[in-house]
């Protein structure tokens, strides 16, 4: 946000200051009473301004602001936010308006928490004009306070001083801050007592208020009191006369013309109050006193402007697809184009070429075809070295059977048919004719193979004979898609079969014969 509303509240008056763009306007009073409040209404309306939609940033120099160091224990989390918010509650019951900020820890005990507890302990100074902002619907950021935000100035004017007590004369009166290694531990302001623009009452107030910070233990008996001054080029040798050092209290000048340098401001201040009003439009911190409802309206702006920006970054990335895609579509258009040009000039050199050859004996689409039938018969033709590859393995777990006769044959396996006869051919389920289907078109066809073998039959058991068929059928039958059926036995088991023999006569070493009809599937 490039422009800003800083709005410097006193006891008696509001100071309105126009931030625009790093730079402080001029700035217009407006006094604490009704004619103030109206022309201060008037001056947020003004239609060439347009303030209304401008964040509003209050920074307060109140002599009703109160600090207070408290040692709590030690929490965190949960309970050590609900420890704090009971604690300002305690302290500062009749005010919204209440803070807090973590100085350190104790180096003894038990190490308790170092608390400084501050608030505005009369809201109904910032009454009336909070009340015009909130009628107006004002973006207000936040509510700070000048002792608090004049922690950042003793950092820009580099003041390192352990026990340091800034003195800066200001439109709500004179306000002494003192801090210890660079925190603030307590904060006044009193009237000032001017003689030809001079605060004479300086050095008084300054003792007044080392005895205080002595009385509290704050400051020990003996530590130095460095007190700086900021005070205008011409006022500082007059300052001199009336501030002399002491055992415990040493005087230092800084120039307001300096320390606006340091800060950025381009003009010499004549108080205080446009030195900090320029660290606060620079970098405004977290608000110092939290502004309840009375910031809605510039949480509501914020989440329009996020809202707006999120929109526009959406657009350009839409507008960037959009523009890439089309660029994408020209550079593809052109290499359409560019390829349609190089397909015409083969197509007429192909041409051209073809011109000058002979009629071919064949159509290139037969030739094709010639070609395509040619590599399907190659692998998909039937031969039997597979089927004799896994009898070959089946034979090898069967020592006891002894290959007699084989017969194979392409095409669906039939029962019954004599060793020495052609199996018929059959047609085949996808309608295409006999021969072609035989030769593996359109795909491989099944094969047969019947397979007379003799089986070892010691002292003619039988029993073992028909095991070891048995055995030697399934060894084949886990072959995938290969199905294996016995034709024949040695030994008749029908029903309708008789037998016949003598058991006591020991019979010699025989073989037996039997008949295997296998059927693959490749």
């Amino acid at each position: 946000m490039f422009r800003k509303q800083l709005l410097y509240i006193t006891s008696d008056a509001l100071c309105a200051y126009d931030w625009d763009h790093g730079v402080l306007g001029q700035g217009q009073a407006f006094p604490a009473s009704a004619a103030g409040l109206d022309g201060f209404a008037a001056w947020l309306e003004d239609p060439q301004g347009q303030r209304l939609d401008v964040p509003a940033y209050l920074l307060t120099d109140l002599i009703e602001e109160d600090f207070q160091r408290q040692l709590l224990p030690h929490v965190r989390g949960k309970a050590g936010r609900a420890l704090l918010e009971r604690r300002k509650q305690q302290l500062h019951r009749d005010t919204p308006y209440r803070g807090s900020t973590l100085l350190g820890r104790e180096s003894t005990g038990r190490h308790d928490d170092q608390v400084l507890f501050f608030a505005l302990t009369n809201p109904s100074l910032l009454q009336p004009w909070t009340e015009a902002l909130e009628h107006l619907r004002v973006p207000v950021a936040g509510i700070y306070s000048t002792s608090l935000l004049s922690i950042a100035l003793v950092k820009k004017l580099s003041i390192a001083h352990e026990h340091l007590l800034l003195v800066t004369q200001q439109s709500g009166g004179l306000r002494q801050s003192y801090y210890e290694k660079g925190q603030l531990r307590f904060s006044r302001q009193t009237a000032t007592i001017a003689l030809d623009g001079v605060a004479v009452n300086i050095a008084l107030e300054t003792e007044k208020t080392r005895q205080f910070l002595t009385s509290t233990r704050m400051l020990a008996r003996g530590d130095v009191l460095n007190t700086v001054i900021l005070a205008p080029a011409a006022q500082i040798a007059k300052l001199e006369l009336l501030c002399d050092n002491g055992v415990e209290v040493a005087y230092h000048f800084i120039d307001l013309q300096l320390a606006g340098e340091r800060v950025g401001l381009r003009r010499t201040p004549a108080l205080a109050d446009e030195l900090l009003l320029t660290l606060l439009g620079k970098h405004p911190p977290s608000s110092h006193y939290p502004p309840g409802a009375l910031a809605r309206y510039y949480h509501f702006q914020r989440a329009r402007k996020t809202l707006y920006g999120a929109s526009t970054l959406i657009g350009a990335s839409a507008a960037l697809w959009c523009a890439i895609n089309l660029l994408g579509g020209i550079a593809d258009g052109a290499a359409i184009e560019r390829l349609a040009q190089e397909t015409a000039s083969y197509q007429q050199r192909y041409r051209s070429v073809m011109s000058t050859q002979p009629p071919a004996p064949a159509k290139t689409q037969n030739m094709k075809v010639a070609v395509t039938l040619g590599h399907m018969i190659a692998s998909q033709a039937p031969e039997p070295g597979r089927m004799l590859g896994i009898l070959s393995a089946a034979l090898d777990q069967a020592p006891q059977v002894a290959l007699g006769q084989l017969h194979w044959h392409a095409g669906q396996a039939t029962a019954r048919v004599a060793s020495s006869q052609t199996p018929p051919q059959q047609q085949q389920s996808t309608g295409a004719p006999a021969g072609s289907a035989l030769a593996g078109i359109p795909v491989a066809p099944p094969q047969a193979l019947r397979l007379e073998a003799d089986v070892a039959m010691p002292n003619n058991d039988y029993r073992a004979a028909l095991a070891a068929i048995t055995a030697f059928a399934q060894t084949l039958a886990r072959q995938p898609g290969m199905q294996v059926t016995i034709e024949e036995t040695p030994l008749d088991l029908r029903p309708s079969a008789a037998l016949s023999g003598k058991s006591a006569v020991p019979a010699p070493a025989s073989q037996a014969r039997f008949t295997l009809l296998l059927a693959w599937q490749p």
